[in-house]
């Protein structure tokens, strides 16, 4: 049985992780780019459990066997079809009976597949060790109020070939209150981490990287230390845009692709129960809550913007120690402009294979 260790996974060219894990374990977190060809269902999976824990491990051996033998020949043909795509992984929670029960039944079809030691709890406390020391020393951090693009800017700046870590995306989720709106319920700490973890090392022979300010805690995830420390002590670009194009930013982001989506209002509206109750003055509570029953959202964006998202960005800017650098721009698109010019004057070069 050929049996590949989390530290030599650097050595395959294009390896393709198969997770035979049931599909609750898959969601819980798994190695990026993973697929799920699961041995057991979730039912599956909690059957065997307690048979395991109220009769015993031959029993629950044996209701295992029972399940999985009419499942192998799809299994192994579903496994195989991605063999011409690269050297095929298997793992399972912690590289035990279930991994090589797998790659055992493939190696008697022919398919020689690698067995991943430790499976998945190897991979977490690795990364985990690993990802402080793979963070580069230098940041330009990206500021600018509620609306002006950040997250656009930063894709914009990745297709020149900037390094640019883009947290928000792997924590799914864009940072405030509204930030899960058309993104699901967001990616929980497992996740985010093995993201920063393929996104540090897409960073590799990078001496510094662009990031957008956020606080430590985005949705599910907490970021990690080193990473703040990082930021905190980085090149500061403060973006300025009109009010007028943040709010149309943001109706395009937030408003127009979900407005008329079953699940819209009732979002929205568990949103600004949070944002009412740390509101004090009675007029804009009234206001908010009329445009809200009004099902108005595009006018509520610019009194969230000016009574309540722009005074709380000026307590954030406090932990960052150097000075900022003002960016005006017209729009995004412009913004990601004057930014390259201002890092090329900066001597911040493009250092990664452009993106297409």
């Amino acid at each position: 049985m050929k049996e590949i260790t989390v530290e030599e996974l650097s050595t395959l060219e294009k390896p393709i992780f198969i997770d035979i894990r049931s599909p609750i374990e898959f969601q819980d977190g798994s190695i990026p780019g993973a697929i799920n060809v699961p041995l057991f269902s979730n039912e599956e999976r909690q059957e065997i459990g307690t048979i395991y824990k109220h009769v015993g491990q031959a029993a629950a051996k044996w209701r295992a066997m029972e399940l999985v033998s009419p499942k192998i020949p799809n299994m192994l043909q579903e496994i195989k079809s991605h063999t011409d795509k690269g050297e095929v992984v298997v793992y399972c929670w912690r590289g035990g009976m279930r991994s090589k029960a797998v790659v055992t039944f493939l190696e008697f079809a022919g398919i020689y597949a690698w067995r991943l030691v430790g499976g998945y709890k190897a991979f977490r406390h690795y990364i985990l060790e690993q990802i402080p020391s793979m963070i580069p020393n230098k940041a330009v951090v990206l500021h600018g109020m509620t609306g002006v693009g950040k997250t656009e800017i930063l894709k914009i700046l990745k297709r020149k070939g900037y390094p640019v870590l883009d947290l928000e995306e792997m924590a799914g989720h864009r940072g405030s209150i509204f930030g899960t709106i058309g993104l699901g319920e967001g990616n929980n700490q497992k996740t985010f981490d093995s993201l920063l973890f393929k996104g540090l090392l897409d960073l590799q022979g990078a001496d510094y990287f662009l990031v957008e300010a956020e606080s430590k805690r985005i949705g599910k995830a907490v970021q990690p230390e080193k990473l703040m420390d990082v930021k905190f002590t980085g090149l500061n670009l403060f973006i300025h845009s009109p009010l007028e194009q943040r709010v149309k930013h943001l109706v395009s982001e937030y408003v127009r692709p979900y407005e008329h989506q079953s699940w819209y209002h009732e979002k929205i509206s568990l949103g600004m129960d949070r944002v009412l109750k740390r509101i004090k003055d009675i007029e804009i509570k009234n206001r908010l809550s009329e445009a809200l029953a009004e099902h108005n959202y595009e006018a509520m964006i610019p009194i969230l913007l000016e009574f309540y998202y722009d005074p709380r960005y000026d307590y954030a800017r406090l932990d960052y120690q150097n000075e900022f650098i003002d960016i005006y721009a017209e729009n995004y698109q412009d913004a990601a402009e004057k930014i390259a010019d201002k890092l090329d004057e900066l001597s911040f070069k493009p250092v990664l294979a452009v993106s297409n």
